[in-house]
């Protein structure tokens, strides 16, 4: 899609609400390798047994703010929000190419689009490169054990690069260079934070520096 070529939007904007795309019955996205079923034995864990190794390009530096709140169960929420969206970012650049981390990340809608979005990138032949900052990350607890994630992602710093010449495609900074993201997530069995879903706006005022 010509599309993908000109902004980095096709990565940060939509892998997750509005997409139609259905995941398979298992959960699972098709073809991709499983994850192992060991259990993390805590949730505080950053690099809990059983969590699939993520790797980003040398040229792409992602960051969270805050990385921590001081409530162990707010942070936990945070802290696989930002293994989620580094394991759409490694899918793309093919880092990931079983999308083990995407499948263990991600769940319901959320899983179905993002797997869409880094099939567009590949088609376009099309990484991500540059400076990806997700900032204003606010979380909230339901009583039903959910959650919720509310967080701007600046994307003023971040370009797509062709894969095959590693020419980057600079576009300038505007108002749609920055997103607000309304996600959903829920625990599952061995205490990861999936996303389930995603609602995103480029251009939101909240979100403008």
């Amino acid at each position: 899609m010509a599309a993908a070529a000109a902004a980095l939007s096709l990565l940060l904007t939509a892998c997750g609400g509005d997409d139609d795309g259905d995941p398979s019955s298992d959960d699972k996205i098709q073809g991709a390798g499983k994850t192992d079923e060991s259990p993390s034995p805590s949730a505080s864990e950053e690099e809990a047994p059983g969590r699939p190794e993520i790797k980003l390009p040398e040229d792409l530096t992602v960051t969270f703010s805050p990385e921590e709140t001081g409530d162990p169960e707010k942070d936990a929420v945070l802290r696989d929000n930002a293994e989620r969206m580094k394991a759409v970012q490694s899918a793309i650049a093919g880092l990931d190419p079983e999308y083990e981390a995407l499948n263990y990340y991600n769940a319901d809608d959320a899983l179905g689009a993002s797997a869409e979005w880094v099939e567009q990138f590949k088609d376009e032949n099309l990484t991500v490169t540059g400076v990806v900052r997700y900032v204003d990350r606010q979380v909230t607890l339901a009583d039903d054990g959910t959650a919720s994630l509310i967080f701007c992602a600046d994307e003023s710093k971040g370009y797509t690069k062709n894969l095959e010449t590693g020419k980057v495609n600079v576009t300038p900074v505007t108002k749609d260079s920055y997103v607000v993201y309304n996600t959903e997530l829920q625990r599952n069995d061995k205490g990861v934070w999936r996303t389930t879903s995603v609602i995103s706006e480029r251009g939101a005022d909240q979100c403008q520096p």
